[in-house]
């Protein structure tokens, strides 16, 4: 009974209740490992994902050159501490903090949760069509062109880590999910608070993560500049979603009341 009436007492706290509550971790949790199945599915081996990294690199030559290799010595000369920054927030800028953000405007900002939500999704979704149709390597796997992969020094977790090499697809740079859900939640979460500093923090946060992106080899910075138009593109369908979806019930709400009006002598 205690145990009952404490669960009733935490749900009377949620926006929505219990109800709604769990059936979104349920969508959450079913998305996040449907992606990271089919992401790894995605996987179409090493060599057309080389070729296709080697053909970034021409592009990126023939534009401002390889800059990451720059940003690379700038985070090297900073420190050990510095590149370790970068290298915790490759981990966790993606799931960790979009499931933390998730879960706070979900609580606090209920009614900004769903227009994230739906931007998230749809992003990354878009974002696994162009994993299956561009494999990509990323610059780590060219040290021949002085990437340094910092990620590889981690004896706790890195990419040939045993629940790593099982989950994701080692060709999976372009576009930059990173890059992309760093931004949406960064503009998300600005829109949201309302302390200056805090809104602040949260557009300086995505830029972070490209520097960090960057400066570990693990993705290129044409890589970051597709993930934030993917992250536009994703903010793009969602508000025309959600205005369709709004005028097609609009309509059908016209339409139902034309389709029967008031008897006569009812009450207006």
């Amino acid at each position: 009974m205690e145990a009952h009436g404490a669960l009733e007492r935490v749900g009377s706290g949620l926006p929505r209740g219990w109800g709604d509550f769990l059936g979104q971790i349920a969508v959450w949790v079913g998305f996040v490992l449907g992606y990271q199945v089919a992401r790894g599915l995605a996987d179409r081996g090493p060599a057309e994902a080389l070729h296709n990294a080697e053909r970034v690199i021409e592009l990126e030559r023939r534009a401002i050159g390889l800059v990451e290799l720059d940003v690379q010595r700038i985070a090297i000369a900073t420190g050990e501490a510095f590149v370790q920054a970068a290298n915790c927030t490759y981990w966790l800028s993606q799931f960790a903090v979009v499931t933390a953000a998730l879960l706070w405007v979900y609580l606090r900002r209920n009614d900004a949760y769903l227009p994230l939500r739906n931007t998230l999704i749809v992003a990354n979704t878009i974002g696994l069509v162009g994993y299956v149709l561009l494999p990509t390597a990323p610059p780590r796997m060219f040290p021949s062109l002085g990437f340094l992969d910092t990620l590889a020094g981690s004896a706790a977790l890195n990419h040939g880590s045993g629940v790593i090499e099982l989950a994701s697809n080692q060709y999976a740079a372009m576009p930059s999910l990173h890059a992309a859900d760093a931004l949406i939640v960064g503009v998300a979460l600005a829109l949201v608070v309302r302390n200056p500093l805090a809104r602040a923090a949260c557009l300086l946060f995505p830029v972070w993560v490209w520097f960090s992106l960057v400066a570990t080899a693990n993705h290129f910075w044409l890589d970051v500049v597709a993930g934030i138009a993917l992250a536009a593109l994703g903010a793009l369908v969602t508000v025309a979603w959600s205005r369709g979806r709004g005028l097609f019930t609009h309509r059908r709400g016209r339409t139902t009341a034309g389709a029967h009006p008031p008897a006569r002598g009812a009450a207006a």
